[in-house]
């Protein structure tokens, strides 16, 4: 199973040397993806520009998207975003894509959240066309550059309408789980690999998964209070809840959920942090024994 981390770049105070200190850490502590996600209406950096930045430094470690917002976005842009990235990075792109769970940040860009779900659908196929070479209209050229490769697509997809869609064209799925418990990790694996067959996909799904994480002094409570801070955007009762079910704080914690993650057949995950302290990647590499 791979084991990847996300770059904090939610975290107030996320700047330059945040983001190449962790990129060369994290190729050099033998990890295996940088990633992260995106949001809009947020103090978060640019997804895009800052992955680009990662590639650069980097040789080896793979470069994931966890996830684009695509409906936000123009699909052609996007794809030339993407297969930039995969072009500057030797071919080491995985696209996650999503249809995203805020509407602020839909709203910041002007763009329309109705029908996100069937967008999201036609927007990969064009997707794949444009990085095939198909012009975006008549009479326009193709939109270059061809990626360096054929670039992965996973799906954001949580629920099960938008996993049994996911199944008809993505490679699998990029998950998200607050408590990375056995059951929760085994009964999302399963609701995929189930959609799967249901579509009649004969590839197994590429099986992926995050959660947030702290480890060191104080570990939850600073998970919690990341996760409150995060999701204050529901409101205070509500963030404050969700935040109550995070549990991947402390080393036995960490190491309960990656070994549950490998039990239930994930092909990778992507650990994503609390703090822009470096130490907390040699805290974690001591939780898991590396």
């Amino acid at each position: 199973m791979k084991i990847g981390l996300s770059l904090p770049t939610m975290l107030a105070g996320c700047d330059r040397d945040t983001v190449l200190g962790w990129s060369r850490r994290i190729e050099a502590d033998g990890w295996d993806t940088i990633g992260f996600g995106e949001r809009i209406a947020y103090r978060n950096l640019e997804m895009f520009s800052v992955l680009s930045a990662a590639a650069a430094v980097t040789e080896r470690v793979g470069i994931a998207s966890t996830v684009v917002v695509l409906p936000m976005h123009s699909e052609v842009w996007v794809a030339k975003q993407a297969a930039t990235l995969d072009v500057v990075s030797g071919g080491r792109v995985t696209l996650g894509v999503g249809v995203g769970g805020r509407g602020e940040d839909y709203a910041a860009l002007g763009r329309d959240d109705r029908r996100r779900h069937q967008r999201l659908d036609d927007q990969v196929a064009r997707l794949r066309a444009t990085w095939a070479g198909e012009p975006p209209a008549a009479g326009l050229d193709p939109v270059g550059p061809r990626p360096a490769r054929d670039i992965p697509i996973l799906s954001g997809a949580l629920g099960p309408k938008s996993i049994a869609r996911s199944a008809r064209w993505a490679a699998g799925v990029a998950g998200f789980e607050m408590d990375p418990s056995p059951e929760a990790l085994a009964g999302a694996a399963e609701r995929v690999r189930a959609a799967w067959a249901d579509a009649g996909r004969t590839e197994a799904p590429y099986l992926m998964t995050s959660w947030w994480f702290a480890l060191g002094d104080d570990a939850a409570t600073r998970l919690r209070g990341y996760a409150t801070d995060y999701l204050g955007v529901f409101g205070p009762e509500l963030a404050g809840a969700l935040a109550e079910s995070c549990t991947a704080a402390g080393d036995d914690a960490v190491r309960r959920a990656v070994d549950a993650a490998r039990a239930a057949g994930y092909d990778e995950i992507q650990l994503v942090p609390t703090t822009r302290d470096l130490g907390e990647l040699d805290r974690l590499a001591a939780a898991l024994g590396r």
